[in-house]
């Protein structure tokens, strides 16, 4: 499993690009991704850009997508049937002591299953998963999450 594997590596670097385009909008790229996408300043700012992902949406998605992921690998590792995982995420800017922060992110999955037998068993894993999360456990953000488990057979 590449997952576990990552775990025994000492360091892992992630690089990318931000190229500026015009007014408050650049692209984000990677040399091993085959998708480039724009990034801007996000419209509640003077000059922002409606449409387009921001800084602010990235650092959410990033936490949320993270989330994910260490729940598909605890799930697959603890052998957990599931049908279906979602996870909506709401990221919380605030300004504090006169800076601008992320304050909090607000995880809400939800893990629909087969089996009703499976909630507790689910419920431990998301909460796992919380605690794993590589990227929840490298932001000062307070990560919140309010699971829904679901049973459909």
């Amino acid at each position: 499993m590449i997952y576990q594997q990552a775990f025994f590596m000492e360091q892992h670097n992630y690089q990318i690009n931000v190229e500026w385009n015009a007014d408050r909008v650049g692209t984000l790229s990677a040399s091993e991704i085959n998708v480039a996408f724009p990034v801007a300043t996000p419209p509640e700012f003077a000059g922002g850009v409606p449409g387009i992902w921001s800084p602010e949406h990235l650092y959410t998605a990033s936490i949320a997508s993270c989330f994910m992921t260490t729940f598909l690998a605890i799930a697959e590792l603890s052998k957990l049937p599931f049908k279906s995982f979602s996870c909506n995420a709401t990221g919380v800017l605030e300004k504090v002591d006169g800076k601008f922060m992320m304050t909090k992110v607000i995880l809400n999955p939800t893990v629909v299953i087969e089996q009703d037998k499976d909630t507790e068993r689910a419920s431990r894993i998301l909460q796992k998963s919380e605690s794993a999360c590589l990227i929840t456990n490298s932001v000062k953000s307070a990560v919140t999450m309010t699971p829904t488990i679901l049973v459909h057979s």
